[in-house]
């Protein structure tokens, strides 16, 4: 028998990811929001360039109240979103799900296990070039892996339980690849979201405040040069929390971008389509964690209180 999965959240990385894993045949069941009546008519296009494919019928709910209690739950949510957590998650839960965060940031499992300090949680992070282009349709223009980590409860000491959660992962992990999805098990999650901002922090932030997208912030000498002194930065931070990450990772991420199909970041469409951008789990969490360890992020900061400055244009 094998597991059933919830998807909350069906944008770009839950409607390709929950996707993948629906189309090679799992059970998947699927939150939707604006676009739930479509899908339930039309189901769920994903444009991939490994192979287009179409999920009709497909499991689609509006609410978590009408779904089955399930074995393991990607939340796929923006984390501006993540409030709404405490009330979406509930009618999922069984004493042995796992809830696996397939976000961008950090600080994410220590919120929601303060909110529910019995669950077993776990944090995704997609490399993926990837966006929702309407209604029930998901683009997917490159790349496309996926590394899954344990998140391991500070105040819980149960090594019996994080054995089966650590093999329920694996598990799961299998079940991706197994589904076309290139997916890794690492045994630390922390740094394998530092390694993660090393990308996320410059692309994100600068695309918005230059109004870019990624080819054009590579192909400008000048803004190459912010590129790499804010990748170092965040290498900087990590190490001040005991996250080893060498300088020559920053040169592999803008050889690995150079070499991308050219993209715009989901915080770059955030502000385009005018919705909050996620400041606090990509900026302000690492550069607090950072702050806690003795190291100060300037550049970062900075880029931080210009993304505020640009959201409160259109926020308030």
């Amino acid at each position: 028998m094998g597991l059933r999965y919830a998807v909350i959240g069906t944008g770009a990385l839950g409607g390709y990811f929950g996707g993948k894993l629906a189309n090679a045949g799992h059970d998947v069941h699927f939150l939707f929001h604006s676009d739930y009546s479509h899908v339930a008519a039309h189901g769920l296009k994903v444009e991939s360039v490994n192979g287009n494919f179409h999920l009709h019928p497909i499991n689609a709910y509006q609410h978590t109240a009408d779904m089955p209690t399930c074995d393991v739950v990607l939340v796929c949510l923006k984390t501006t979103s993540n409030h709404l957590l405490k009330d979406l998650l509930p009618p999922l839960l069984k004493p042995t799900t796992l809830v696996i965060l397939v976000q961008n940031g950090l600080g994410m499992e220590e919120r929601l296990a303060q909110a529910f300090p019995n669950i077993s949680i776990a944090g995704g992070l997609g490399f993926i070039c990837a966006s929702k282009r309407g209604p029930g349709l998901i683009e997917h223009m490159d790349y496309g892996k996926l590394t899954l980590g344990l998140y391991k409860h500070e105040e819980r000491d149960d090594n019996d339980r994080e054995a089966v959660d650590q093999s329920l992962l694996r598990t799961v992990v299998a079940d991706f690849n197994e589904a076309g999805v290139e997916s890794h098990y690492s045994s630390d999650l922390a740094l394998a979201r530092w390694k993660k901002l090393v990308w996320n922090v410059p692309y994100n932030g600068l695309c918005v405040v230059l109004n870019s997208s990624t080819d054009q912030l590579m192909n400008q000498p000048h803004s190459l040069a912010i590129l790499r002194e804010l990748m170092l930065e965040v290498i900087a931070g990590a190490r001040a929390c005991g996250h080893d990450i060498d300088d020559s990772f920053a040169q592999a991420m803008l050889d690995s971008t150079r070499t991308m199909t050219p993209y715009a970041p989901s915080m770059k469409l955030d502000f385009d389509f005018k919705r909050p951008l996620e400041i606090e789990a990509i900026y302000s969490n690492p550069i607090q964690a950072a702050a806690a360890a003795g190291q100060s992020l300037p550049r970062i900061q900075q880029l931080e209180q210009q993304l505020h400055y640009i959201q409160s244009t259109y926020l308030g």
